[in-house]
Protein backbone atom coordinates (compact mmCIF):
# COMPACT_ATOMS: atom_id res chain seq x y z
CA UNK A 1 0.00 0.00 0.00
CA UNK A 2 1.65 3.49 -1.11
CA UNK A 3 0.58 6.44 0.78
CA UNK A 4 0.67 9.70 -0.83
CA UNK A 5 1.23 12.47 0.86
CA UNK A 6 0.79 16.61 0.01
CA UNK A 7 2.98 18.75 -1.92
CA UNK A 8 3.95 22.44 -1.48
CA UNK A 9 3.36 24.59 -4.95
CA UNK A 10 6.50 23.92 -6.10
CA UNK A 11 6.24 20.22 -6.02
CA UNK A 12 8.22 19.41 -2.79
CA UNK A 13 6.69 16.90 -0.24
CA UNK A 14 4.62 18.87 2.44
CA UNK A 15 6.53 18.67 5.82
CA UNK A 16 4.71 19.49 8.55
CA UNK A 17 4.70 22.56 10.35
CA UNK A 18 5.57 22.54 13.39
CA UNK A 19 4.20 25.88 14.84
CA UNK A 20 0.64 25.77 13.09
CA UNK A 21 0.49 22.31 14.87
CA UNK A 22 1.27 23.96 18.09
CA UNK A 23 -0.96 26.78 17.77
CA UNK A 24 -3.56 24.05 17.09
CA UNK A 25 -2.97 22.47 20.55
CA UNK A 26 -2.60 25.61 22.05
CA UNK A 27 -6.10 27.09 20.86
CA UNK A 28 -7.96 24.07 20.60
CA UNK A 29 -6.90 21.51 23.65
CA UNK A 30 -9.65 22.84 25.90
CA UNK A 31 -12.66 22.58 23.75
CA UNK A 32 -11.24 19.12 22.83
CA UNK A 33 -10.60 18.16 26.60
CA UNK A 34 -14.09 18.79 27.30
CA UNK A 35 -15.25 16.43 24.60
CA UNK A 36 -12.93 13.82 25.50
CA UNK A 37 -14.42 14.17 29.41
CA UNK A 38 -18.04 13.79 28.02
CA UNK A 39 -16.60 10.82 26.30
CA UNK A 40 -14.82 9.34 29.54
CA UNK A 41 -16.64 11.04 32.28
CA UNK A 42 -13.03 10.98 33.67
CA UNK A 43 -10.70 13.72 33.85
CA UNK A 44 -7.66 11.74 34.09
CA UNK A 45 -8.67 9.50 31.30
CA UNK A 46 -10.09 12.55 29.15
CA UNK A 47 -6.48 13.88 29.29
CA UNK A 48 -4.75 10.65 28.48
CA UNK A 49 -6.94 10.26 25.28
CA UNK A 50 -5.97 13.65 24.15
CA UNK A 51 -2.54 13.28 24.54
CA UNK A 52 -2.66 10.19 22.38
CA UNK A 53 -5.01 11.67 19.94
CA UNK A 54 -2.74 14.70 19.30
CA UNK A 55 0.29 12.07 19.12
CA UNK A 56 -1.02 10.28 16.39
CA UNK A 57 -2.41 13.52 15.25
CA UNK A 58 1.22 15.01 14.42
CA UNK A 59 2.42 12.06 13.11
CA UNK A 60 -0.75 12.34 10.09
CA UNK A 61 -0.34 16.27 10.48
CA UNK A 62 1.01 16.67 6.74
CA UNK A 63 -1.92 15.10 5.69
CA UNK A 64 -4.41 16.48 7.56
CA UNK A 65 -6.50 19.09 5.58
CA UNK A 66 -8.86 20.28 8.55
CA UNK A 67 -7.46 19.51 12.22
CA UNK A 68 -10.44 19.86 14.19
CA UNK A 69 -12.80 17.35 13.17
CA UNK A 70 -9.40 14.94 12.35
CA UNK A 71 -8.49 14.99 15.96
CA UNK A 72 -12.03 14.71 17.15
CA UNK A 73 -12.64 11.47 15.12
CA UNK A 74 -9.08 10.14 16.34
CA UNK A 75 -10.38 10.97 19.74
CA UNK A 76 -13.67 8.92 18.98
CA UNK A 77 -11.69 5.92 17.44
CA UNK A 78 -9.10 5.51 20.05
CA UNK A 79 -11.94 6.04 23.13
CA UNK A 80 -13.69 3.39 21.37
CA UNK A 81 -11.18 0.84 20.55
CA UNK A 82 -10.37 1.34 24.13
CA UNK A 83 -14.11 1.04 25.35
CA UNK A 84 -14.02 -2.55 23.57
CA UNK A 85 -11.28 -3.62 25.28
CA UNK A 86 -12.60 -2.84 28.40
CA UNK A 87 -9.36 -0.72 29.24
CA UNK A 88 -10.34 0.59 32.59
CA UNK A 89 -7.65 1.87 34.92
CA UNK A 90 -8.31 1.89 38.62
CA UNK A 91 -6.19 3.91 40.80
CA UNK A 92 -6.77 2.96 44.50
CA UNK A 93 -7.32 5.72 46.73
CA UNK A 94 -7.07 6.19 50.42
CA UNK A 95 -9.51 9.42 50.25
CA UNK A 96 -12.80 9.42 49.61
CA UNK A 97 -14.58 11.99 47.21
CA UNK A 98 -16.14 15.01 48.59
CA UNK A 99 -19.72 14.80 49.50
CA UNK A 100 -22.14 15.76 46.09
CA UNK A 101 -23.81 19.13 46.54
CA UNK A 102 -27.13 19.53 46.84
CA UNK A 103 -27.68 21.65 43.86
CA UNK A 104 -31.01 20.26 42.57
CA UNK A 105 -29.47 20.88 38.57
CA UNK A 106 -26.18 20.46 39.32
CA UNK A 107 -27.45 16.16 40.59
CA UNK A 108 -29.97 16.45 37.59
CA UNK A 109 -27.00 17.15 35.27
CA UNK A 110 -25.00 15.08 36.76
CA UNK A 111 -27.53 11.92 37.02
CA UNK A 112 -28.19 12.32 33.03
CA UNK A 113 -24.43 12.21 32.44
CA UNK A 114 -23.84 8.80 34.89
CA UNK A 115 -26.79 7.44 32.29
CA UNK A 116 -24.97 8.44 28.90
CA UNK A 117 -22.02 7.17 30.60
CA UNK A 118 -23.31 3.58 30.98
CA UNK A 119 -24.25 3.46 26.93
CA UNK A 120 -22.38 2.06 24.59
CA UNK A 121 -19.16 3.33 23.64
CA UNK A 122 -20.58 4.25 19.64
CA UNK A 123 -24.02 5.65 21.15
CA UNK A 124 -22.25 7.53 23.59
CA UNK A 125 -20.08 9.20 20.71
CA UNK A 126 -23.29 9.78 19.11
CA UNK A 127 -24.99 11.88 22.06
CA UNK A 128 -21.99 13.72 22.71
CA UNK A 129 -21.14 14.86 18.87
CA UNK A 130 -24.32 15.47 18.22
CA UNK A 131 -25.76 17.07 21.54
CA UNK A 132 -22.79 18.26 23.15
CA UNK A 133 -20.53 19.15 20.17
CA UNK A 134 -24.28 20.11 18.16
CA UNK A 135 -22.57 18.58 15.65
CA UNK A 136 -25.20 17.77 12.14
CA UNK A 137 -25.56 14.29 11.31
CA UNK A 138 -23.65 14.22 8.43
CA UNK A 139 -20.83 15.72 10.06
CA UNK A 140 -21.06 12.98 12.62
CA UNK A 141 -21.42 9.99 10.19
CA UNK A 142 -18.50 11.41 8.78
CA UNK A 143 -16.12 11.53 11.96
CA UNK A 144 -17.24 7.91 12.79
CA UNK A 145 -17.06 6.81 9.68
CA UNK A 146 -20.39 5.45 8.69
CA UNK A 147 -23.45 6.21 6.75
CA UNK A 148 -26.23 9.40 7.95
CA UNK A 149 -28.82 6.52 8.73
CA UNK A 150 -26.34 4.54 10.98
CA UNK A 151 -25.95 8.17 12.76
CA UNK A 152 -29.79 8.97 13.06
CA UNK A 153 -30.23 5.08 14.58
CA UNK A 154 -27.53 5.11 16.94
CA UNK A 155 -28.95 8.35 18.30
CA UNK A 156 -32.40 7.31 18.60
CA UNK A 157 -31.41 3.82 20.17
CA UNK A 158 -29.63 5.94 23.03
CA UNK A 159 -32.22 8.52 23.47
CA UNK A 160 -34.65 5.22 23.80
CA UNK A 161 -32.33 3.87 26.34
CA UNK A 162 -32.22 7.17 28.64
CA UNK A 163 -36.01 7.35 28.44
CA UNK A 164 -35.70 3.91 30.50
CA UNK A 165 -32.88 4.41 32.48
CA UNK A 166 -33.95 4.12 36.10
CA UNK A 167 -31.93 6.71 37.41
CA UNK A 168 -32.97 9.29 34.97
CA UNK A 169 -36.70 8.21 35.79
CA UNK A 170 -36.24 8.79 39.45
CA UNK A 171 -34.60 11.74 39.06
CA UNK A 172 -37.25 13.44 37.08
CA UNK A 173 -40.21 11.77 39.85
CA UNK A 174 -38.23 13.41 42.97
Amino acid sequence: MRHYRRQDDDGRPYVADRATYQDFVATRSDRLLRTAYLLTRDWATAEDLLQESLAKAWFAWPGVDEPEPYVRRVMVTTYTSWWRRRWRRELPSDTLPDEPSSDTVSDERETLWQAVGRLPARQRAVVVLRFYEDLPVTEVARLLGCEPGTVKSQTSKALAKLRVDESIVKELHR
